[in-house]
């Protein structure tokens, strides 16, 4: 399809999720010490959630085990921001987990 096409109507852009309605996010990794336990695992997540997700308002999607990797994005429609990234590194540096990886914002609905 072609993203730049023009005349678009309003309604039809934002059932595309295009030019104003785009959403933007980013991919995160991060990679635990080899010997966490499952226990430890579900409390980091939780506090994750509880201390930098939900108070941002965002969204995350993703797995793993010692090696995590997910999508983050707005819970509502909108779009992810650099402060949104930034926090988001800077929480996992903080809370001790090694090679964190946050990728540039990119459009959700339309990465390439």
């Amino acid at each position: 399809m072609k993203l730049e096409a023009k005349n678009r109507s309003r309604r039809l852009r934002k059932k595309l999720r295009v030019d104003e309605f785009k959403e933007l996010g980013f991919d995160i990794a991060w990679k635990f010490k080899e010997d966490i336990t499952d226990e430890e695992v579900d409390t980091f997540m939780d506090q994750f959630f509880a201390e930098v997700i939900q108070p941002n308002g965002l969204g995350f999607g993703g797995e793993g085990d010692t090696l995590w990797h997910g999508l983050i994005c707005t819970q509502k429609l909108g779009s992810c921001t650099e402060e949104h990234r930034t926090a988001v590194e800077a929480w996992l540096t903080e809370h001790g987990v090694k090679s964190v990886s946050v990728s540039a914002l990119y459009d959700v609905w339309w990465a390439e």
